[in-house]
């Protein structure tokens, strides 16, 4: 297993998994920005020449991309899944569709799933929620079957740079989840051995009228601050409304706060053939199978 990135304090699962199960009720309603890049994310398939047989909605929340795979590969398995069980049970109370797929319960993390089984993985704004990026992906990469594809959406640094310089005038301590850098992302795709990795980024703003809004936008959809090194205890009004002022010096649009979102997408490939892995000498270990038809019987 590699090791995560010192630079970011590591995530508390179990708080997040806490965080979005009391959320999911209410989640659709709050969660308009997420719905927005799943769209994006989707449109990208348009330019993806894959026929699909089985896919895997990582991060399936409640079953948005889940439903919308469905309409669109309507000969594929799809599988959801999520490591919040209300947030599955949500997926499930979306229509008929989902008598058509598997729910399943789990860190994306830990795959519970069989090696060389999916044609698609579609991730949409989970893996921010991974303390380990390139162990991520090289279950993903594990999962997948040769010629595979791993496509997703993720938060950059930016995301909330707003919220966060707000609170670094009342405070020394986080209160915003931490994000991976682009480029970092796209190297731990390259060390779990992936192909062709490609990334982008855009940044979207919503806007709001009050700091407070904002605030029950985030707790609305489950994104509380889940890292190790958070505050604990109450956050008082006093330190609630030094941050309101604090954030007020940011510059209205049409009388409304900026807040700023920093949308990362990427996709790489599984190779149509396994990587050969080499040893602590450097030299490279081919399995004696794979030689074999390589060599094809000769002499």
């Amino acid at each position: 297993m590699s090791t995560p990135d010192p630079r970011l304090a590591p995530i508390d699962k179990r708080r997040a998994r806490a965080s979005f199960a009391r959320a999911a009720p209410g989640y659709d309603a709050a969660a308009v920005l997420q719905r927005e890049i799943a769209d994006r994310l989707l449109e990208r398939l348009d330019y993806i020449r894959l026929q699909p047989r089985r896919i895997l909605d990582l991060g399936a929340g409640t079953g948005y991309c889940t439903a919308a795979l469905q309409r669109r590969y309507k000969r594929a398995e799809v599988v959801a899944l999520d490591f919040a069980q209300p947030m599955l049970q949500q997926t499930r109370r979306r229509g008929r569709w989902w008598r058509r797929a598997l729910c399943v319960c789990a860190d994306a993390e830990s795959l519970p799933l069989a090696d060389d089984s999916f044609d698609l993985i579609l991730s949409s704004a989970t893996i921010q929620w991974c303390n380990d990026l390139e162990h991520t992906f090289g279950e993903c990469l594990r999962i997948l079957r040769p010629g595979g594809l791993l496509q997703f959406t993720t938060f950059g640094p930016d995301t909330l740079r707003e919220l966060r310089a707000a609170w670094a005038e009342v405070d020394g301590h986080a209160h915003v989840s931490p994000f991976t850098d682009m480029h970092e992302i796209g190297d731990a795709l390259v060390r779990a051995r992936l192909a062709d990795p490609v990334m982008d980024a855009e940044r979207l703003t919503l806007t709001y009228p009050t700091t407070t809004e904002l605030m029950h936008d985030l707790k609305a959809i489950g994104a509380r601050n889940a890292s190790r090194d958070r505050p604990r205890g109450l956050t008082g009004r006093a330190r609630l409304a030094a941050v309101a002022e604090a954030y007020e010096r940011e510059r209205r649009d049409d009388g409304r706060l900026p807040a700023t979102y920093e949308v990362l997408y990427g996709h790489a490939w599984a190779p149509e053939q396994a990587p050969q892995s080499s040893t602590a000498d450097g030299a490279v270990a081919v399995p004696l199978e794979q030689l074999s038809r390589q060599l094809g019987g000769r002499d």
